[in-house]
């Protein structure tokens, strides 16, 4: 049985994910998730409380998992990258809704602690992807390059694909609701060019 609180959030997500956070009443999220409005006022205390809660259930765990992956002294930079283009590719692929609210939805809102908590995500987590790249720079397996452009290009693809995801279904002859077919097709297909395209960037060799 789902936690009640996590059943909520699960409503809210794919509701903002849809209409947008200003489209999207309270009221609209509790009839969604079957409950009643006390209920969401008792776990989160306001629609801007419940946003809050969801960013941070969505994103609380990237965080640790990087933190994991750098100090993992087994593995080499290039087996680093790797892994963090699998954990990126499974998480917004398989989160799809969520990646749309931050993308699309979040812009609109007009919080700015909301704002300061999303770059604060963020910013912690570059400093992770910063840190095995500069490492591999050091190992001379990494050439020198702009940081912040290198994990733009891989957090743009995603972005791109995530966003054009009724077009990429066309292209590869997907029905549109047929999630499952489509992240079977869709996750290796992202995983093998992001893999392909930090190689060609970032090998050493690639600049002699």
């Amino acid at each position: 049985m789902k936690d009640k609180r996590v059943h909520i959030l699960d409503a809210a997500e794919q509701l903002f994910a849809e209409k947008g956070f200003d489209g999207t009443s309270v009221r609209d999220i509790a009839g969604h998730a079957g409950v009643n409005l006390a209920m969401i006022s008792y776990y989160f205390g306001s629609k801007e409380k419940l946003l809050v809660a969801l960013i941070a259930h969505r994103s609380s765990y990237t965080h640790g998992i990087l933190e994991e992956l750098n100090k993992d002294e087994r593995l080499s930079p290039w087996n680093k990258m790797e892994r963090l283009i699998d954990l990126y590719v499974d998480k917004i692929v398989n989160n799809y809704k969520f990646h749309c609210i931050m993308t699309i939805h979040l812009p609109t809102i007009q919080s700015d602690d909301i704002r300061e908590m999303i770059t604060d995500i963020k910013l912690k987590n570059f400093e992770q992807i910063k840190k095995i790249i500069t490492e591999g720079q050091k190992l001379k397996v990494f050439r020198k390059v702009d940081m912040e452009l290198t994990v733009g290009c891989i957090m743009g693809t995603l972005t791109q694909v995530t966003l054009s995801k009724s077009l990429y279904c066309r292209l590869m002859h997907i029905d549109i609701h047929d999630e499952d077919t489509y992240r079977k097709k869709m996750i290796p297909k992202l995983k093998t060019h992001l893999k392909g395209l930090l190689k060609a960037h970032l090998d050493f060799d690639s600049q002699h």
